[in-house]
Order: structure tokens, then C-alpha cells, then sequence
């Protein structure tokens, strides 16, 4: 899912776009440094146009108490390029709250159903699954940015510990009430899990788990903001498609095997297709209509963009595991043809995570601009310090895309489910041993996220 943030290219988030533009309709030739620049380091300037004339080329006024003409336009041209200005200080303070909002969030979550947690069992779920809200209090909790404090030792702890759940359960410590060891032993499966692949154990990397997005993803997004060039913008997009390749490939149903060459085809025509898109609208509509007409037509490129370079990136990526095909599964998770596999499901798996790819976009792009103006509070004081909009911007965005994640994300099950007759024909007649010898009705398999 993507964040696309930019200042050249408007299709990424506008709402940041809009923050960094002037808003008196001119526009910055250079970026001019004033002795105020060495008070304030961490404003960084728009580069552009100005129509604005310089002190130096300014007659200056010799009319009786008017002043001068040009310190007038020198206080004017002061105070335009302060609110043209990015306080990229103020700015990551704005992205590292909002990335302890969102664990705060997930804090909340996790303590107010502490009381209700069901018996520990690493084969359910510690919350109902066929309900949006029970897939979106786990998602939630999976996501929590806090997961990535845990080291590798933590992480083999708490997967031990859920290993060998059975003995915690049977022999409680003094005190310790069953539910209390199962709320244990839930955040211990948390833990382990938001680190370790399902499918292969295998550890991944911070910057690629699902707990990692909108911290790894911020200081992306403040880059792609800071962006005062073409090439700048285009290196930082990359590295955001190059992310979003990563996550999507490392929380794949890697039960088979991708070989490295089908990885890097893919990563290429994943990055290659999504930076095509982003770019190549943009600069259609940029060469075909004049400035002012581009400038407004722009603003609807964003989301549809969005959409469909971060679909293209996750379905690119995960496109092989069609070709390889995914096990199915019995409602106890064992496989019911070992050594086999359904494509059937492996497409329906690609598609239902691509679907929830594009949906993420919705909350990025459309919430953060209506709830600034909606908040009485916010708006006014964005209009009475303009250098704040980009900050609260950063700061609503990515809260927007860490409770926009989850929930995009449990729109469809992780187990997603299939009618054996809408399998592959050597499923229809398989038997449950264990239930009788009935047929089996239907069958399930992980879809990744």
C-alpha cells in the first residue's frame, strides 16, 4: 500500500502538496537565504519561480512617511518564503507522534479485550475471524510499530514459550489465573509472529514487516516532501516502490518456492510499472494543458495513481505464486494433499490482497484534507501559521495510514476459504478421517497480507 508523498508531482498526496505551495498564486524561482536562514536550520526552501522583485533591484521610495518601498517588499517577500518554507524539524516530530498514536491505538486495543481473551490455542485466534472487527483488532495489533523493539532473542523466547504452551497452561505460577497465562501467551504469539514468517519461520527484516510500514515509511514520505528536484523526487519514489515490492514479498504465502530471477523480473516490472504510471499521467497532463489548468487537473491524478501503481506492485510481486499454486488446508490447519497445490486459490489469495492494496489508498488520500477542514480548531490555526500545515499534514496521514493499513488489510481473511467444488478436480472427493470419513465442504489456505 502504498504512501506517495511528493512536491513535484502532486498525484502522491496532495494534501502535503497543497501545504507547500504559496497560497498568494505566485510562485519561487530559487531559494533565496537571508541572515534568518542560520536561526532556523531545519527550514528547508521550495524551489520555483518568483515573480517577486529583489531588494537589491527595488528604487527605494523617497515618499514623505510612506517608508521605504523597499523594505515593504522585503518584509513581504520575508514573510511569503516563511510560509513557503518546510520545517522539516517540526515535521519529523509530526511523523514520530503519530507513529505513537498509532501504538497507542494498538495498546488500547490490546488492554481493553485483556479480560476477555479466549483459552490459548496456536492453531485459533484470540479474536473472532469472521467478523471485520475481530480481523481488525488482530490486524491492529499486528501492526503496532512497538512489535520492532523486541530483539531476535526476545522474538525465540516468545516462540518457545507458544511452543510449549501446554506446560504454562498445566502449571500456573502462584497467583496467575489461567486467562491471565493465556493473555501471556497471546502477546508472546504476537510477538513472534509479527517477526517471523508463518510459512518458512524465517525472520524478516524490520523495514518489510507489517509492524514496520509507517515507521520505516515516514522518514520516506518527510524525503519525498523535502524534494526540490525532479531526480530527487524520482530517487525517493523508488526507494517507496522498492519498499512496498519487499513487504509484499516478504508477507507472501511462501509455502512455494520463488526462485531469485523470478523475484528480481518481478521486483523490476513491479517498480517499473508503478513509477510509469505515477510519473508518466502527471507528465501527459503537464504536456498537453496549459500551467493553470495542469495545476487543477493534478489534483485528481493523485488517487487514481495511487491505486493502481500500488496494485500493480503487489500484484506483480506476488503474481508466481499463481503459477506455483498454494496448499489447502483443513480447519486445523493440516494439509488435506500434501505435496500438492491449487492455483485456484493462489489467484484468489493475489486478488483479494491486491483489492486491499488499492483500498488503502482511500483513508491516505481523502481523510487527512477533510479532517483539517473540518476540525474547527486545526483549520484556524493553520491559517493563522501557514508553516504548519505540512507537520499536521504528516502528522494526520500517517495515523490515517496506520488505522487505513489494518483495516484495508482485514477486509478479507488471512485463511481465506474455498468450496471444494470450486477447487481443482483432485480435492472434490478427499475425505475428513477425522470427522467420520465425510467429504470434505471446504478447504482453506493463507492468502499473506
Amino acid at each position: 500500500m502504498s504512501l506517495r508523498i511528493g512536491i513535484a508531482a502532486s498525484r502522491y498526496c496532495p494534501s502535503i502538496v497543497r501545504a507547500a505551495r504559496p497560497h498568494n498564486g505566485t510562485s519561487i524561482n530559487k531559494c533565496t537565504q537571508r541572515r534568518s536562514d542560520a536561526a532556523s536550520p531545519s527550514i528547508l526552501r521550495f524551489r520555483g519561480k518568483s515573480t517577486a522583485t529583489t531588494t537589491s533591484n527595488a528604487p527605494k521610495s523617497t515618499t514623505p512617511g510612506g517608508g521605504s518601498t523597499a523594505a515593504a517588499k522585503e518584509a513581504a517577500a520575508s514573510e511569503a518564503s516563511s510560509s513557503e518554507s518546510v520545517p522539516i524539524g517540526t515535521t519529523l516530530v509530526a511523523m514520530t507522534l503519530a507513529i505513537a498514536t498509532v501504538s497507542a491505538g494498538a495498546a488500547i486495543a490490546e488492554k481493553s479485550t485483556a479480560s476477555m481473551v479466549p483459552k490459548f490455542d496456536p492453531k485459533q485466534q484470540r479474536f473472532d475471524q469472521s467478523t471485520f472487527i475481530g480481523r481488525l483488532s488482530k490486524m491492529l495489533l499486528g501492526c503496532d510499530p512497538s512489535l520492532l523493539v523486541y530483539s531476535g532473542e526476545e522474538v525465540k523466547r516468545c516462540k518457545a514459550m507458544v511452543d510449549d504452551y501446554e506446560t504454562h497452561l498445566q502449571n500456573l505460577p502462584e497467583g496467575v489465573s489461567e486467562t491471565e497465562m493465556s493473555r501471556t501467551l497471546w502477546e508472546a504469539q504476537r510477538i513472534a509472529s509479527a517477526a517471523l514468517h508463518p510459512d518458512t519461520g524465517d525472520t524478516i527484516p524490520r523495514p518489510f514487516r507489517m509492524s514496520g510500514y509507517v515507521p520505516y515509511n515516514g522518514p520516506i514520505c518527510v524525503a519525498m516532501v523535502a524534494s526540490q528536484s525532479t531526480p530527487t523526487l524520482l530517487f525517493w519514489s523508488w526507494v517507496n516502490q522498492s519498499q512496498n515490492a519487499l513487504i509484499n514479498y516478504y508477507n507472501r504465502n511462501a509455502s512455494s518456492e520463488m526462485t531469485n530471477a523470478t523475484f528480481a523480473k518481478s521486483y523490476a516490472a513491479a517498480v517499473g510499472s508503478a513509477l510509469a504510471v505515477a510519473f508518466g499521467l502527471a507528465t501527459l497532463i503537464q504536456r498537453r494543458y496549459s500551467p493553470a489548468q495542469a495545476k487543477n487537473l493534478l489534483k485528481w491524478v493523485a488517487f487514481p495513481s495511487a491505486v493502481v501503481a500500488s496494485s500493480l506492485n503487489c500484484y506483480i510481486v506476488r503474481s508466481p505464486e499463481i503459477d506455483s499454486g498454494v496448499p489447502l488446508v483443513n480447519s486445523n490447519g493440516d494439509d488435506v494433499l500434501p505435496n500438492e497445490t491449487s492455483k485456484i486459490a493462489a489467484e484468489r489469495g493475489v486478488n483479494s490482497t491486491t483489492l486491499s492494496r488499492a483500498l488503502l489508498q482511500a483513508p491516505v488520500y481523502f481523510l487527512p484534507p477533510v479532517l483539517m477542514g473540518a476540525i474547527p480548531l486545526v483549520k484556524n490555526a493553520l491559517l493563522r501559521n501557514p508553516a504548519m500545515r505540512v507537520p499536521v499534514t504528516t502528522y494526520l496521514l500517517l495515523v490515517c495510514f496506520g488505522i487505513g493499513l489494518p483495516a484495508s488489510v482485514a477486509i478479507f481473511p488471512q485463511m481465506g476459504e474455498i468450496k471444494v467444488e470450486d477447487a481443482e478436480e483432485k480435492y472434490h472427493k478427499l475425505q475428513d478421517e477425522k470427522n467420520g470419513g465425510k467429504p470434505y465442504e471446504v478447504l482453506f489456505y493463507n492468502k499473506g497480507l
